[in-house]
């Protein structure tokens, strides 16, 4: 596994690498301080599994960057890592793609589970965030709602949890075998149940009441 690290401050890279030694130690952990690096490491190594790419870089703006990268190099795997967490930010993040948002700002342990996460196909999202999106009728130590709670099907519970893995219809309908009318189908119905909008806020809605997932795709 190729993992690469882009971020202009070498006590943030460091942080980082120490993290993933510990969860990967096989793995080969590449740095970059700015995204032309970057981007060169990327085009150089085609067997890259993971991007973790800051979005306050020294020579463009780390969303850019991202949306470059999912357009480019739509199997890589892009998590941000940035000290600018707020609401808005995650949201555009996950919008562009990403497969998880880590405020620099967490602690080594928090780290430490949200790439485990990461590793096992999940998306992690700030807690503040998920928090926030909880239904103000819904009490802190409610027990996390069920699929019969939502009036899912399991394989509707099968796509979201690609869903949350950041997969598109294509790609959910190459891992279940299914048609794309029956996916676009399945995630209209994903989105009702969960009150969102689009895939974004779906993903948000379900990391915030705690869905147990099936294991898809991993």
């Amino acid at each position: 596994m190729k993992i690469l690290i882009v971020d202009d401050h070498v006590l943030i890279r460091e942080a980082l690498r120490g993290v993933l030694n510990q969860l990967k130690p096989d793995a080969t952990v590449l740095e970059a301080a700015d995204c032309r690096q970057a981007m060169r490491l990327v085009a150089e190594d085609p067997d890259l599994s993971l991007v973790l790419l800051d979005l306050n870089l020294p020579d463009r703006d780390g969303f850019a960057v991202l949306s470059e990268l999912r357009t480019r190099y739509p199997a890589l795997s892009v998590v941000v890592l940035s000290g600018f967490h707020e609401r808005a930010n995650v949201v555009k993040a996950l919008d562009l793609g990403a497969l998880g948002f880590i405020p620099k700002t967490v602690s080594r342990d928090v780290m430490v589970n949200a790439l485990r996460l990461i590793f096992s196909g999940g998306i992690y999202i700030p807690r503040e965030i998920l928090v926030h999106a909880e239904p103000a009728a819904t009490p802190p130590a409610a027990p996390a709602k069920t699929p019969d709670d939502l009036g899912l099907t399991e394989r509707q519970m099968e796509v979201l949890a690609l869903m949350m893995q950041g997969k598109s219809n294509k790609a959910i309908c190459r891992v279940l075998n299914l048609a794309e009318p029956t996916v676009k189908n399945h995630v209209t119905t994903i989105l009702k149940a969960l009150k969102a909008t689009n895939r974004t806020e779906a993903v948000i809605a379900a990391g915030a009441l705690g869905l147990e997932l099936p294991p898809v795709g991993r």
